[in-house]
């Protein structure tokens, strides 16, 4: 016989939609709270909740709808690139997203994310609701407020969009871990030509530092430019007494970029097509990291760096 559903045996389940959504921990944390407060306050008021799932799902969805509505002029003025809020998934402390499958991985992969960010709030709703988290559209109908019919042709316009541009992940883990992790020990021993040969002739960097550490501004493109840069990385890293520790990024291969008192720099998730390393996406901004531990003042490390070159 299964356990009674509880608010707190469907939390990851929240999460899991709200992360999608908003491609903010913090944000998404937001939702789930106050989703939990709307729920307290219909059980205060007596509501008849036929399913709890049902009406915490549809609480969280729109409550997300709503924040990605207020949320869009906070996007625009953003300083440099943009990047999801980096979430761990190979172990504890990941978020609430185990990333089970690679169906469910791929869907919180960093360029999934983005992909996402450029459909409606309403589309991308409807699109996740039914495509990654297999509710009817007659639910759906009832969350967002449209037709069936609408919620199809929502979904169908999301889909093809989102088909067109996702991207192919090399379908066997075990390669891209081992690939990522040839590509981080180049790095670590900044070897220029190991890191070309890894990466693919369009590779690209992307670094999202928010204004608040330094950062690259625009993409880094061509594997040799890409290279250059991580390889001079490796070598910042190693100055500071820092090191790169290997992680599952968004259910991706990745790492942490650590100083020598274990604080978190970076975050760096990996997509890996066709045997190469095509896109290296770099999260430095603080806010972002913060939910994964302690953080470290990047330009105190890097004063402390030129002082002790000069």
């Amino acid at each position: 016989m299964s356990e009674p559903e509880t608010f707190e045996s469907l939390r990851s389940l929240l999460f899991s939609i709200a992360y999608r959504m908003l491609a903010s921990v913090s944000d998404a944390e937001d939702v789930v709270q106050d989703t939990y407060l709307r729920y307290q306050h219909a059980q205060d008021e007596g509501a008849a909740i036929e399913s709890l799932k049902s009406y915490l799902c549809a609480t969280v969805t729109r409550l997300a709808i709503d924040q990605l509505r207020s949320a869009r002029t906070r996007r625009e003025t953003y300083v440099g690139q943009w990047l999801p809020e980096p979430i761990i998934t190979d172990g504890p402390g990941g978020g609430g997203d185990p990333a089970a499958d690679t169906e469910r991985a791929e869907s919180i992969s960093m360029a999934f994310l983005l992909l996402l960010q450029r459909l409606r709030p309403v589309e991308r709703a409807v699109f996740l609701l039914h495509d990654v988290f297999g509710h009817s559209f007659q639910e759906i109908a009832g969350i967002v407020g449209k037709s069936e019919d609408n919620c199809r042709q929502l979904a169908l316009r999301a889909r093809k969009r989102v088909e067109a541009e996702r991207p192919r992940f090399e379908p066997d883990l075990r390669q891209r871990q081992d690939l990522a992790q040839r590509f981080f020990a180049a790095i670590s021993a900044s070897d220029v030509a190991a890191i070309m040969r890894l990466c693919a002739d369009d590779a690209v960097v992307y670094g999202d530092g928010g204004g608040k550490a330094p950062q690259w501004s625009k993409p880094i493109t061509g594997g040799d430019r890409v290279a250059q840069l991580l390889a001079g990385v490796g070598a910042r890293i190693a100055e500071l007494g820092g090191r790169l520790v290997l992680r599952e990024v968004n259910g991706q291969p990745g790492a942490m970029i650590v100083d020598d008192q274990q604080r978190l720099v970076s975050v760096f998730a990996l997509e890996i097509t066709g045997g190469a390393v095509r896109a290296v996406r770099s999260v430095i901004n603080p806010d972002k990291l913060r939910h994964l531990g302690p953080t470290a003042d990047v330009r105190a490390l890097l004063r402390r760096s030129r002082e002790s070159t000069s």
